[in-house]
């Protein structure tokens, strides 16, 4: 019988017994170790708890300066991330870079805005509820995604802004084995701004190795009118070249939906545990005056696996006059998620301040 070393997330297993340790990481007890929690006697906290003193939340958050970069865990040995809850503001979901780095890697295997990471494109808060990933009220990002390692772990935030912002965060995880067939996690950014004509836009691409693709975010901002979710969504794999091995049918139908999403008042939207439309930003007939949107697909009971290398793509596709398709170009973002031996590729040069800023 195997031995279970606590990463199975089957309920059917939390009565098994393991071995595994479980620690934390926040400002209250930055380095996870035990018994080390609380003990802080200067933070952000520190006035507040001026009459109380040590172990009364004296430090629960950080306050990142602009243009510095928060270490916010270094993890030494064997085990897994479990669990991501932080809570940025909104004004900030483009401004701070969220990156983690795998046994010691030089270049990161998470390279995302963190708004990004969580599905809140455009630089607003909506709430989600899907099985990885959820947003809570008030604006609290919560990731599931297990990480595993095999040496070390760290986790940084990068504030590319000029503001400092008070930041809260938490990063659960366990110390245990990982088998040999446990893959890394990795999540990627990228934004086209206008998709040029007839051309499909890039998901992700040049991912080199063995694994699975997990999940996708994308954010659509239509730079005219008209239905724009015609698109078909296709993955390259293992040596295709001209044509996908998987290729979808439109761009609503990958995600879970029909027929434009029409409902009686408009779009509907819906957030579920593996797909969801939950970003409808709507014009306000003055400045605003684009639609937005973001969706998410999970492909947890579905993932696309891939022995050698993968490319996803999309279409940005609408209508014309007399029933013939329109190559759109919209503003296009997207997170490819996915698990893969390392090392891997290196990422594409991450977009600056003035690419990643919503207008």
């Amino acid at each position: 019988m195997m031995k279970w070393n606590g990463l199975d997330t089957n309920l059917g297993n939390l009565s098994r017994l393991s071995d595994a340790k479980s620690r934390a990481i926040n400002m209250e007890n930055p380095t996870g170790e035990k018994g080390e929690g609380g003990k802080a006697v200067t933070g952000t906290g520190q006035n507040a708890a001026r009459e109380l003193g040590q172990k009364w939340k004296v430090s629960p958050s950080v306050m990142l300066q602009g243009g510095t970069t928060h270490v916010m865990a270094e993890i030494e040995g064997s085990g897994a991330i479990t669990h991501i809850w932080m809570a940025p503001v909104p004004e900030m979901y483009q401004k701070l870079i969220f990156r983690i780095y795998w046994d010691g890697e030089e270049t990161p295997s998470v390279e995302v805005p963190v708004g990004n990471f969580f599905c809140m494109g455009w630089g607003k808060y909506a709430r989600l509820n899907s099985m990885p990933i959820a947003v809570n009220p008030a604006k609290a990002c919560n990731s599931y995604f297990t990480m595993p390692f095999r040496k070390s772990a760290k986790v940084t935030m990068e504030n590319i802004g000029n503001e400092e912002t008070n930041f809260f965060y938490q990063i659960d995880y366990t110390l245990t084995d990982i088998g040999e067939d446990e893959a890394y996690f990795h999540a990627q950014y990228r934004r086209t701004n206008p998709i040029p004509y007839g051309e499909d836009y890039t998901i992700v691409d040049g991912i080199k190795g063995k694994g699975q693709y997990v999940g996708t975010y994308l954010g659509v901002g239509v730079n005219n009118c008209g239905w724009w979710g015609e698109g078909e969504i296709k993955f390259f794999m293992d040596g295709d070249k001209e044509f996908p091995t998987i290729c979808g049918t439109g761009t609503e139908d990958y995600f879970g939906g029909a027929w434009d999403w029409e409902e009686a008042d408009g779009y509907g939207t819906y957030s579920t545990p593996f797909m969801g439309m939950h970003q409808l930003i709507k014009p306000d007939g003055l400045y605003k005056s684009q639609t937005r949107f973001g969706m998410y697909r999970w492909h947890i009971p579905d993932p696309i696996r891939f022995e050698q290398e993968l490319k996803v793509t999309i279409q940005d596709l609408g209508w014309r006059s007399e029933g013939r398709y329109l190559p759109r170009m919209d503003d296009m973002h997207s997170v490819a998620y996915w698990y893969q031996s390392e090392p891997h590729a290196p990422f594409p040069k991450f977009p600056d301040k003035n690419d990643l800023e919503i207008i």
